[in-house]
């Protein structure tokens, strides 16, 4: 698993202290944990020691104060990155982000069940031997009965937080999923996006496939003559369409007025006929602007379709694929030429 490296006992001890403290997972708090874990000799952590000796829990002020002391601590050891570089990050380096997080909070909640789990074993050895002890007669083993209910009490107590913990953890690990699911979906059409193709590209299997990129014709003069917002309802439209005709391939948004489509178990001949009836059955619409009533018109699209080869890459297969499109729309649009 690329995630166990040497960092992974910082970072798990980054998300106990959070959820210790019942902090939310923010950048500063990341940050003061990570002053304090990572440099014990520090002055945050000799803050933290000082404000909790004697078993005292950090209150919520002593915490505020120790943001702001981490904080330089914090900005001078860990990566980051060059003002305005994090703009810039690409779709990849965000999912390795989300994904590197993911497995951070996924090793916490394994520890906490563990923890749990041990805790209702312990907890349930010590009743038994407080009802033993209870049940003999009155003598010096009243003051053990006494000490040990107390341990019953403390012991009830740590399931309860860690059931808290337990369940704040799994609603960060939903939030997480939810992220990751969002990343990949394109929010105009509802279809699936670039990233998405590009990791069902390269998990394929060991079938025939063919990429298609789909350009809408002319899509330009339909935002300059009813507006955005028709363009918008127009490119749902496509990508739905497409959606149903291709049922079984991944159709996906890919910019702008552009669409791609994962074609899994056909020849290139048969995946062109595919898309030619999805072409077809699009230009033989005509459309009206609903706000004006306004024709549209036909709207009409090209494609460029390619068989992948079983050991090439996204950006190979796109271009040649990108290279067909472009043919089409040399010889008149609205056409698929396939390869």
């Amino acid at each position: 698993m690329v995630w166990r490296t040497r960092n992974e006992g910082l970072f798990l001890r980054i998300g106990a202290f959070l959820a210790e403290n019942r902090l939310d997972p923010d950048p500063e708090h990341y940050r003061l944990a990570y002053a304090i874990l990572h440099d014990p000799s520090g002055e945050p952590a000799r803050e933290a020691v000082r404000l909790t000796k004697d078993g005292v829990r950090l209150g919520r002020e002593e915490l505020e104060a120790l943001v702001a002391k981490a904080i330089s601590v914090a900005d001078a050891t860990m990566p980051h990155w060059q003002d305005g570089q994090a703009d810039s990050m690409s779709d990849h380096q965000v999912q390795d982000l989300v994904a590197a997080t993911q497995a951070q909070v996924d090793g916490v909640a394994d520890i906490v069940r563990t923890m749990r789990r041990d805790n209702n074993g312990f907890g349930r050895d010590l009743a038994k031997s407080a009802a033993e002890i209870d049940s003999s007669p009155p003598s010096a083993f009243d003051r053990l009965s006494n000490i040990t209910g107390g341990m019953i009490a403390r012991v009830q107590e740590a399931e309860r937080r860690l059931a808290r913990a337990t369940d704040e953890t799994e609603q960060l690990r939903l939030k997480l999923s939810e992220a990751h699911a969002i990343a990949r979906r394109d929010p105009l059409t509802g279809l699936p996006n670039r990233l998405a193709l590009s990791e069902a590209f390269a998990a394929r299997e060991d079938a025939v496939y063919c990429l298609a990129l789909c350009d809408v014709d002319r899509f330009k003069r339909i935002n300059d003559q009813h507006g955005h917002g028709v363009g918008d309802r127009v490119l749902s439209m496509i990508g739905h369409s497409l959606t149903e005709h291709c049922a079984g391939h991944l159709v996906t948004r890919y910019g702008g007025e552009e669409f791609a489509v994962l074609l899994k178990g056909l020849n290139v001949a048969e995946a062109a006929r595919l898309l030619d009836r999805a072409r077809a059955s699009i230009a033989a619409r005509r459309l009206r602007n609903r706000e004006t009533d306004e024709p549209i018109g036909a709207v009409t699209f090209s494609v460029g379709v390619t068989t992948i080869r079983a050991d090439e890459t996204t950006e190979a297969a796109t271009e040649r694929a990108d290279k067909l499109l472009y043919t089409a729309k040399a010889q008149g649009r609205d056409r698929v030429c396939a390869r």
